[in-house]
């Protein structure tokens, strides 16, 4: 069976991914055990691993408790977004902001390398269009989504050589907590029949990992369709 780690597990895009890979053994990633167990316990085969993203040095101990022998693939979705302009953010956002959007997942990366290797796997990196345009107000949450993306193509010159494919999705605005959130920052209504479903956006991540082993999808972008 594949053996997928999955970080932002209990988010909207990562719920709606586990419950798109439920064929697969899915060791999920978040903050809160309890709602990790609750995700869990709605899927067919599926551990929880409590990990703190913004606690980097924490990791390496983690995992190693885990015992992870197999990784096939490892799905970054989770991710924080706090906007303000750069007069408005504190050197302590930006810290955390790259943070858990950027380091975290290299080091997560990092660590399960020799696993990705071994099975010839997959990484997939969930960015957004923030990762390719800046806009006023959402500075140090692009200059992490830039990080990302220079992440993802750095790993994937790196790792062909171990037979890694490596794929960056890009989603625009997507019906999740983490956009209602946005929209509350920004002042805005939110209206869930404005933005692409989870489980739409979770089609084309696995999209990436089903393909063929003779092609690969570096990058995809996802936008939300035309409204009735």
């Amino acid at each position: 069976m594949t053996v997928t780690v999955l970080t932002g597990a209990t988010g909207g895009i990562g719920r709606a991914l586990a419950h798109r890979l439920a064929d697969h053994q899915l060791v999920l990633v978040g903050r809160s055990r309890a709602s990790l167990d609750a995700l869990a316990a709605e899927l067919r085969s599926a551990q929880s691993l409590q990990l703190d993203l913004a606690n980097v040095p924490s990791l390496a101990a983690a995992l190693a408790d885990a015992g992870l022998e197999q990784v096939d693939a490892l799905v970054h979705c989770a991710g924080i977004a706090d906007l303000g302009t750069v007069e408005q953010t504190s050197a302590a956002t930006w810290a955390e902001t790259m943070t858990v959007n950027a380091l975290a997942p290299a080091e997560l990366t990092r660590l399960l390398l020799p696993q990705l290797r071994a099975a010839r796997g997959a990484v997939v990196f969930v960015n957004s269009g923030a990762g390719k345009v800046v806009n006023a107000g959402w500075t140090a949450y692009a200059a992490s989504k830039f990080a990302l993306r220079a992440l993802a193509d750095g790993l994937r010159e790196e790792e062909a050589q171990h037979g890694i494919r490596v794929t960056t999705v890009f989603p625009g605005r997507t019906a999740t907590r983490m956009q209602q959130h946005v929209r509350t920052q920004e002042g805005g209504d939110y209206d869930p029949s404005a933005y692409a479903r989870a489980a739409s956006v979770a089609e084309t991540i696995a999209l990436a990992l089903e393909l063929p082993r003779d092609a690969a999808i570096t990058e995809l972008s996802v936008r939300p369709g035309p409204r009735a």
